[in-house]
């Protein structure tokens, strides 16, 4: 491992563990409504991720891997890069508790992160040397590979049949991938209205409840009174049948006592 390396190196670890520094901390986060500290912390803290996977590409053997991970720095660099702006703005603005003297750092840290993020190596051009900020930056000018002759400089990034291969699986994955994050969206949305209305049924039919009960009370009482009613029809019933039957048995009387009245006189 080289100078520059352990130089690197360290500076990554000291960067990692600025977060538990109290008095820096302090100085990031004067008031709870700065703006610029919590922007500012959420850049360089994935600043610093992207260096990491900069710096684990050097140790990558698969070219296919080394272009989605250069892809995804690229993409990195460019969203933080549109963070830089923002940052300009909020550090023009005043803050309680600090210093004019302080204010102004605020720009020249934008500039260096700046010059950070545009450091970066993402695969297209060779690493920027960042301007210098503290005494753990390395100066312009230096060369990590000493034995650079130029022989890559038109070939090198060419695409290659594996690379294409990669890049269209990837896109074909991203499609499907796509694809069912929409349909399980759907799904969710119909789970959701099946679950309100359930819901919604289950009340009804708790309010239902008490009416049901009730007319099976009523229903309960209407066939109670409705045998009752049966069994005085029929007992009325009987009671007619007896009377109608002793009423013809007269009539039937009668008749017999005027026919055999009618054959004594004629047999007289």
């Amino acid at each position: 491992m080289s100078v520059i390396d352990l130089i690197t190196r360290v500076d990554s670890i000291c960067r990692k563990f600025d977060k538990y520094d109290v008095d820096k901390q302090a100085e990031l986060n004067v008031s709870g409504d700065d703006a610029f500290a919590r922007l500012y912390a959420v850049v360089e803290a994935e600043l610093d991720s992207t260096i990491e996977k900069a710096e684990s590409v050097a140790s990558a053997k698969n070219r296919a891997a080394v272009v989605a991970i250069n892809a995804e720095i690229r993409r990195t660099k460019a969203r933080l890069l549109d963070e830089i702006p923002k940052l300009q703005r909020l550090a023009m603005k005043k803050v309680r508790g600090l210093s004019r003297e302080e204010l102004e750092a605020r720009s020249d840290l934008v500039s260096a992160l700046k010059d950070r993020i545009a450091s970066v190596p993402d695969g297209t051009t060779t690493a920027a040397q960042p301007s210098s900020n503290g005494g753990a930056s390395a100066s312009t000018g230096i060369k990590f590979n000493s034995n650079y002759d130029g022989s890559f400089d038109s070939d090198y990034f060419q695409n290659t049949e594996e690379t294409d291969r990669f890049r269209q699986e990837y896109e074909m994955r991203k499609m499907k991938q796509s694809a069912q994050d929409e349909g399980l969206d759907v799904i969710a949305e119909g789970l959701d209205t099946l679950k309100d209305m359930a819901h919604d049924m289950n009340e009804e039919l708790e309010r239902q409840v008490p009416l049901v009960d009730e007319i099976d009370e009523k229903v309960d009482k209407a066939s109670s009174d409705l045998r009752n009613t049966n069994v005085r029809l029929k007992d009325t019933v009987n009671q007619l049948r007896s009377s109608r039957n002793f009423c013809i048995d007269i009539i039937l009387l009668c008749l017999v006592l005027g026919i055999a009245a009618y054959l004594y006189n004629v047999l007289k």
